[in-house]
């Protein structure tokens, strides 16, 4: 038997939007309290809409990761992701603008200008607040910050360390709608385990790669096969130039093996059972140019 909503429940969706390498999906997997979004390094890994959804006695929110909003965006793919930031901004009843403690830029800027053309209601997460020393030197950029929108709310996190989270948990709840849950009690994602395993591979594959192979690489899970002592998965790792491949693969083919060996550790974690994971490098010129290799590489 389910438990009743007490009247004063509130759920709805918060966006988490700004400029790429602002510390958004880290947030998000602080958030939730489970890693739902890969994290890098490297600016614009996140590419897809990603949802994260957590339940608490009083609320349920549905956050929701982005991909950053950068300007000239020139390929097809940068393109996409700047529509996908744009339309979860759009559907969302809450906008949690990430920004990067102490900084201020072009680029969060315009992940503001989205905001305000959306007429949408936002709070402000500063974030990475833990390499601010001392902790006083803050107190200057919120009160510059403040003058810059009319935010609901402005709180200081670190998404790294956990420092702060409750308190912007329990902010972005205060300001959501009175409704009963959105979700199903226990659903953390809307993303199935073939997205997961994906994003998971391609997190590994760009850690592994740094700068060699820029934004032309695509993972995807062609197969599943669940057997009683393991979980096989086959998946193709696409890029989108012949001159990329022996990158990837690396010499006899051992960049390829670290790769395969870090993804199936953190498959087994990630699923407390064993994973036996095939990797195969395939070519598609240009397919980050290509709107229909978006579609079905699942970019957009």
């Amino acid at each position: 038997m389910s438990t009743p909503t007490p009247p004063e429940f509130r759920s709805g969706f918060a966006a988490l939007v700004g400029r790429p390498n602002v510390g958004k999906s880290t947030l998000l997997n602080a958030l939730v309290g489970e890693k739902l979004s890969i994290v890098t390094p490297r600016p614009q890994t996140t590419r897809h809409r990603i949802r994260g959804v957590l339940t608490t006695p009083e609320a349920q929110i549905a956050f929701v990761d982005t991909p950053g909003l950068h300007r000239h965006a020139r390929r097809a793919l940068n393109k996409a992701m700047n529509r996908t930031a744009t339309a979860a901004l759009e559907d969302a009843d809450l906008v949690v603008l990430v920004v990067e403690a102490m900084r201020w830029t072009s680029e969060d800027e315009l992940a503001l200008e989205r905001i305000v053309r959306s007429g949408r209601a936002a709070i402000a997460a500063v974030n990475k607040i833990d390499r601010v020393r001392p902790r006083e030197r803050l107190l200057p950029y919120l009160a510059e910050l403040a003058t810059r929108h009319a935010f609901l709310a402005i709180v200081p996190v670190s998404a790294l360390k956990s420092d702060n989270i409750g308190d912007l948990r329990r902010t972005i709840a205060a300001h959501l709608p009175l409704s009963p849950p959105l979700f199903p009690h226990g659903e953390l994602t809307d993303r199935g385990l073939a997205f997961r395993i994906a994003e998971l591979i391609r997190e590994k594959l760009t850690l592994e790669l740094n700068q060699e192979v820029p934004y032309g690489i695509a993972v995807e899970v062609e197969r599943l096969t669940a057997e009683p002592d393991q979980l096989i998965v086959d998946a193709a790792i696409w890029v989108d130039r012949a001159g990329q491949k022996p990158i990837v693969i690396g010499a006899h083919g051992e960049r390829l093996k670290r790769v395969g060996r870090a993804a199936r550790l953190a498959l087994n974690a990630m699923l407390g059972r064993r994973v036996h994971l095939n990797l195969w490098v395939k070519v598609r010129e240009n397919w980050a140019d290509n709107a229909r290799a978006l579609r079905e590489l699942g970019v957009e």
